[in-house]
């Protein structure tokens, strides 16, 4: 079993940046591919960034050349650097790694 702990949310204004962590614990294995998803009030679930074992790196449009994943292995954990951020990337950040989700990190950005 896994457990996932995401940090570093908070509110920033459009513009700004934030890097979100994730850690994971338990029956970690490095072959395994991490994922960021986030969801805003009144919207699904949606798939935001990932990374395979192989270091593979894969971003929805939205985010592209904005948002960072990146992961450190020694550590147990992916983290998602966020630049330019817009008010439309305000929601709830979550980790999906394993099959578990994390609990999530409210991301707000002002206008």
């Amino acid at each position: 079993q896994v457990q996932l702990v995401e940090s570093g949310g908070g509110l920033v204004q459009a513009g700004g940046s934030l890097r979100l962590s994730c850690t994971a614990s338990g029956m970690v294995s490095s072959t395994l591919g991490f994922n960021w998803y986030r969801q805003a009030p009144e919207n699904e679930r949606e798939w935001v960034a990932g990374i395979s074992r192989n270091g593979y790196l894969a971003y929805v449009d939205a985010v592209k050349g904005r948002f960072t994943i990146l992961r450190d292995d020694a550590k147990n954990t992916v983290y998602l650097q966020m630049s330019s951020l817009k008010p439309e990337d305000t929601a709830v950040y979550y980790c999906y790694y394993s099959n578990t989700w994390g609990r999530g990190t409210q991301v707000t950005v002002s206008s």
